[in-house]
């Protein structure tokens, strides 16, 4: 859960968003509503009766956050400001503000992946799915992307690699994203990579493994001194 300081910060990020609720009627500010479902979801929260509930459990945190009514956001509340929010500024937001809170912490690698929304599947409707980098050093998720269908994972990667600053960076992936275009976009990026490479790319991986093959020498001497033993790769 965030601290009571760090809801504060989390807080004044969305005061510069643009509510797009009709002002009639409007009991909570989008800033109180905004922090409480961030806070609510980093504490577990899945749906928004989670939040609602979460709320109602949490008066005085509800009271730093700016809540002045004592009837707290009921989901229909929540749905319905969902519904109409922009989700990319939004998220955009966020992102800032985890930037900002992890500003003294410099970002030293980015892992690329994709996974599909747990829950997200309707029946015959196909679930959404998600690209993300995702930082160990931080614990979070930096940006994600969704994905079409019908739309490969290392294509939408080419986008979401400009989503953030990879100057220094070192970006890695499964085998889905060794590609060539990926490669080159993270060099132009001014990152580095590092990507696995399986046997689903056989020419390849076969030139890998014969890049860190030790040199033959003609004197029979089994090669450079300090060279890799034949067959044996960096992984």
């Amino acid at each position: 859960m965030l601290r009571r300081r760090q809801i504060r910060r989390c807080t004044n990020w969305f005061l510069g968003l643009a509510d797009p609720r009709d002002a009639r009627g409007t009991r909570h500010t989008l800033a109180s509503i905004l922090t409480l479902s961030a806070t609510a979801i980093l504490s577990g929260a899945k749906t928004l009766t989670d939040i609602a509930q979460f709320r109602r459990r949490r008066k005085k945190l509800c009271k730093a956050l700016g809540f002045t009514h004592k009837k707290s956001p009921c989901i229909s509340t929540l749905h319905y400001l969902f519904k109409v929010l922009d989700a990319a500024v939004l998220e955009a937001t966020l992102k800032e503000w985890l930037l900002a809170h992890h500003a003294h912490v410099p970002l030293k690698e980015a892992h690329m992946d994709g996974k599909t929304l747990c829950g997200s599947r309707r029946g015959e409707l196909p679930g959404v799915h998600l690209l993300a980098l995702y930082s160990e050093q931080l614990g979070t998720a930096l940006t994600e992307l969704p994905v079409d269908a019908k739309t490969n994972e290392h294509k939408a990667a080419l986008e979401l690699l400009h989503l953030l600053p990879l100057k220094g960076v070192l970006v890695t992936g499964d085998a889905m994203f060794a590609q060539r275009v990926v490669a080159a976009k993270i060099i132009e990026l001014e990152g580095d990579y590092l990507l696995t490479v399986k046997d689903n790319q056989p020419t390849l991986k076969q030139a890998l493994l014969d890049a860190f093959d030790a040199p033959v020498s003609p004197s029979g001497d089994g090669g450079a001194a300090g060279g890799f033993a034949a067959g044996q790769v960096v992984r």
